[in-house]
């Protein structure tokens, strides 16, 4: 028998999730957390077999809250759940601890083949996301956006699918003025000037969801 944390600021999503896995899995215990502190108050006072974790969560952000769950449970599992294409983030958050990584698109179905995979101890990518992260690696590490701290990857992620600097201190739950000071950090270490550069920059290198190759002429 099973005891699920299902972390995401998103009520429905929480509730869709749950009944999902009440109906195809054995689970004796859920618990929920809207936000990465209540995820973490949570975890420390009860062991879970699994956590299933928005990687935007308003508090801590998901790279944040895997090394604090593993730090408390080394046991616990976690698959992460992203709007992000998931080979953005899978090795970063592999490296900490987390067990997959997903897109919140994902099918119904493969969804709970994940969490099952992941609870027997195994690692979840989906098909394309792990030929991407593959490619990414074959490439290796000497392009400018490997070099970014995981934070600045994250915000140089929102960036690249247009989101402004007030939308992502809205959804990290962090000042306008921290994620501009972000923003200005991550385009210095790329040697960009500004966001129009950035999104031309994930465009060409098929990252935030891009699929092409070609120069936006930008």
């Amino acid at each position: 028998m099973l005891s699920i944390l299902i972390a995401d600021d998103h009520f429905l999503v929480r509730k869709g999730l749950r009944q999902l896995l009440e109906e195809n899995l054995s689970v004796t215990h859920f618990d929920e957390a809207e936000d990465g502190f209540a995820a973490l108050g949570l975890a420390r006072g009860r062991h879970y077999d699994l956590v299933i974790l928005d990687f935007s969560m308003p508090g801590r952000d998901g790279l944040d809250l895997i090394r604090d769950l593993k730090d408390i449970d080394p046991s616990t599992h976690i698959l992460i759940l992203t709007i992000l294409p998931e080979e953005q983030y899978a090795l970063r958050a592999f490296k900490l601890g987390a067990s997959g990584c997903a897109n919140k698109a994902i099918d119904p179905g493969e969804l709970v083949e994940a969490v099952k995979a992941v609870i027997s101890g195994h690692r979840y990518l989906s098909p394309k996301a792990s030929e991407l992260l593959l490619e990414d690696v074959a490439k290796g590490s000497d392009e400018p956006h490997k070099r970014l701290s995981d934070r600045e990857y994250q915000i140089f992620s929102f960036l690249a699918v247009g989101k402004s600097v007030g939308d992502i201190a809205e959804i990290l739950s962090l000042s306008v003025k921290t994620v501009s000071t972000y923003r200005s950090r991550l385009l210095e270490k790329m040697n960009l000037e500004n966001n129009a550069q950035l999104i031309n920059y994930a465009y060409r290198r098929g990252l935030a969801g891009f699929d092409g190759k070609k120069d936006l002429g930008v």
